[in-house]
């Protein structure tokens, strides 16, 4: 997908946690692009992805609706992305990476390095950032060997901010942003050492932890929830570029 694409996913995500866009709501290609200020394109593309996340539902007739979704189930789905994902490191790491996914592997940890030495972040680095994260772990998913571990995680992504995918980014707190993925970046390059190095339980254990990175948005769902104000998410939203 294109990277005006990609910013239409993450917009509308943001939307969702902001509490911008409210349960229940009905949304429609032609409004959401005009408010957004894009072509209807993307914003059907967006609609198609973030249903597939379930966090739109899409109406017997024309438009989506969305969905109401719990802190609980958020936090349910990302847990066991975590174990995944971490079986997959711990077995990758068994397994020795092959020349090839070793080269890449440092291709994009070297693309992360420019991407953060700025200091900053902003749409268009998400956009960038988002295809070196998803071939990042799809790298390690390959490197187990393991074709149920693919399989698992095509079901479980299907559960909102389950899936790799699944990034929302605040436009209004860019330094708190720069942190958070700058961070899951430098997680990216501990995990790669511990897989490169034979050392199964220490990658296991990075990756698990590194998708606890994704439970900001559990308790931005949880502070919602204490504070009475309604939860709202938007289903999948096609995020590759």
């Amino acid at each position: 997908m294109s990277k005006p694409g990609q910013q239409v996913i993450s917009r509308l995500r943001q939307m969702i946690l902001s509490g911008e866009l409210a349960s229940g709501q009905r949304l429609a290609e032609i409004p959401t692009a005009e408010q957004l200020g894009v072509s209807r394109t993307p914003v059907r593309i967006a609609f198609r992805t973030l249903e597939q996340e379930g966090l739109l539902t899409k109406l017997t007739g024309r438009g989506y609706i969305v969905r109401q979704v719990t802190q609980a189930e958020i936090s349910g789905s990302i847990e066991v992305r975590g174990v995944l994902e971490g079986l997959a490191a711990r077995q990758a790491a068994e397994n020795t990476l092959s020349a090839e996914q070793t080269d890449e592997l440092l291709r994009l940890l070297k693309q992360g390095d420019s991407l953060f030495e700025k200091g900053h972040i902003n749409e268009q680095d998400l956009a960038i950032y988002h295809d070196m994260n998803q071939r990042f772990h799809q790298i390690i998913i390959e490197a187990s060997l393991n074709s149920a571990i693919a399989e698992a995680l095509s079901r479980n992504e299907h559960l909102p901010f389950a899936s790799v995918n699944a990034l929302a980014f605040d436009q209004n707190n860019l330094a708190k942003e720069y942190r958070r993925f700058n961070f899951a970046h430098m997680q990216h390059h501990a995990v790669f050492d511990a897989i490169q190095n034979g050392q199964g339980s220490r990658a296991e254990a990075i990756m698990r932890e590194h998708a606890n990175a994704t439970h900001g948005y559990a308790k931005t769902f949880s502070q919602m929830e204490e504070s009475g104000e309604k939860i709202h998410i938007l289903n999948n939203v096609s995020a590759s570029t």
